[in-house]
């Protein structure tokens, strides 16, 4: 049976963080740890790896959340297609010349 992946905070002071930024950068980037910076003692700003920081940043926008949606609609609807027939799909795309408007 599988691990579940942990997830890791860690808190410290914005002080040190600031002494230490490229090794925190570093472990959010290849560990996916996450970055609590605290200014006597209350939360101020997080540290996480960018790509995470943009998917979150997708999920906020309501095309986005919309899209899913009916992606899982489809899905529970039955409208699906294998991976095999959405690279075949492509492939005849791409090997026909394309009409450009001039």
């Amino acid at each position: 049976m599988r691990k579940p992946a942990t997830c890791v905070v860690n808190r410290l002071p914005i002080t040190k963080a600031r002494i230490n930024l490229g090794q925190l950068a570093k472990r959010a980037h290849l560990h996916n740890e996450y970055f609590i910076l605290e200014k006597d003692g209350i939360p101020v700003i997080g540290i996480m790896d960018a790509d995470e920081m943009e998917d979150y940043l997708e999920l906020r926008d309501p095309k986005v959340k919309s899209q899913i949606r009916q992606s899982n609609r489809d899905v529970r609807a039955g409208r699906t297609r294998s991976a095999e027939a959405l690279l075949d799909e492509l492939a005849d795309r791409a090997s026909k010349p394309s009409r450009q408007a001039k």
